[in-house]
């Protein structure tokens, strides 16, 4: 078993093999962290473990026993001090009337049962390290779009907004231990995979989504988020982060060309 050393400060990161998982990978490892980067696909893993040194897991959320196999290897490695749930994603741009029922099945398998298990697996773990380090943290990539829901996104709205139920209730389930929930809910966020996933491989559709939007956030400002809550003091928790690119002043309010003062 490693070492429970309270120098040695690990994370476990979901989804971890693109996009902010990956980022939120780098963003450890470059902070001095041993990371355990979980993910479906193992040569976005071996890629990753191979650039930085990352622990690496071949892991499917919902699959109870992976993630069974997912808790049984934290305890080998001693432990986790930080849990980061980013595993999640949205399906399909269709009307809550012509939407596919299997869509939001998954979605909600991912982005919300999903979480629960990991949560509930590797709870006794970062309760060790707590034990020992003084403190612990759940961190959960939820969305803004869980708080204002808009057209054509039904399954992925209502996904993300059970999520951040689950984070709400979850912190007051914990209060009284010193393992800090913190929930980061991303607005748009230019990465690889996330656009061309829903639209189902379509590039330009995918495309179309950050078109002219001066700097949307890429996956690297979100990762720092996430690193920088973590590392803050134990007693301070930054319950709720909402991160968005200037760009956008709300799900339904995006610039699109230059940002320019007005004179």
């Amino acid at each position: 078993m490693a070492s429970t050393d309270t120098e040695v400060r690990r994370a476990v990161v979901t989804g971890a093999s693109s996009g902010i998982g990956a980022a939120t990978v780098r963003r450890f490892r470059e902070h001095g962290w041993e990371v355990l980067a979980v993910a479906r696909r193992a040569d976005r893993l071996a890629a990753l473990a191979e650039e930085t040194g990352t622990d690496t897991l071949v892991a499917d959320i919902t699959d109870a026993d992976d993630v069974q196999a997912l808790a049984a290897r934290v305890a080998a490695l001693g432990g986790a001090d930080v849990l980061v749930n980013n595993a999640g994603g949205a399906l399909g741009s269709a009307t809550v009337e012509e939407s596919d029922v299997e869509d939001w099945r998954t979605m909600f398998e991912v982005n919300v049962i999903g979480t629960k298990r990991v949560i509930a697996a590797l709870l006794p773990h970062l309760r060790q390290r707590a034990a020992v380090a003084g403190n612990a943290d759940i961190v959960t990539v939820t969305s803004t779009a869980g708080f204002v829901s808009y057209e054509n996104g039904g399954g992925y709205n209502a996904a993300k907004a059970a999520e951040h139920a689950l984070v709400g209730a979850l912190r007051l389930e914990l209060n009284g231990e010193p393992i800090r929930v913190v929930e980061i809910a991303p607005g748009l966020v230019k990465t690889d995979e996330f656009a061309l996933t829903r639209f189902r491989g379509d590039a330009e559709k995918a495309a179309a989504v950050y078109d002219n939007v001066p700097e949307p956030l890429v996956a690297e400002d979100v990762a720092e988020a996430i690193v920088h809550a973590v590392e803050l003091p134990g007693h301070v928790n930054l319950d709720l982060i909402t991160i968005r690119p200037v760009a956008q002043s709300a799900q339904h309010k995006l610039a699109r060309g230059p940002l320019t003062p007005r004179v």
